[in-house]
């Protein structure tokens, strides 16, 4: 069985020098473990340097859970990172009236971008599937 790539060692590796915040963590769909991290700097800084090693383990996990298509995860993922407040990851999905909605609201006044970063890769895994029905 061949594995599809869907996320990036290096994306994970460039997040997760902003891992403190959690951000590695969200990419590769530990939304917990990521808020976790985000509300106690990575666990003291410890659980982010260990982080350093694991991040291979976890793009493996990434690649067998989420599915692979049309859409990336990385360009998803760099939209909503910097510039989640306009809705721009939004847009690229094709969620054209939400993407508005956040572009005048500073991302749904930061509740929606909150919301994506724990269920962004499960959106394009589910638009994903969509695009390989037809």
């Amino acid at each position: 069985m061949s594995i599809t790539s869907t996320h990036s060692k290096l994306l994970g590796y460039l997040l997760w020098i902003f891992g403190f915040l959690g951000a590695h963590r969200f990419y590769y769909g530990k939304p917990v473990t990521g808020t976790i991290w985000f509300f106690t700097f990575g666990l003291f800084l410890i659980g982010w340097i260990i982080d350093l090693f694991l991040i291979p383990g976890m793009d493996r996990e990434a690649d067998l859970r989420f599915r692979y298509g049309a859409l990336s995860y990385n360009i998803a993922w760099v939209l909503l990172t910097f510039l989640g407040i306009f809705g721009v990851h939004r847009m690229y999905m094709g969620k054209w009236i939400t993407g508005v909605i956040y572009l005048l609201t500073g991302g749904f006044f930061l509740l929606g971008v909150l919301y994506d970063f724990w269920t962004l890769n499960d959106q394009v895994s589910l638009k994903n599937a969509e695009t390989r029905m037809f």
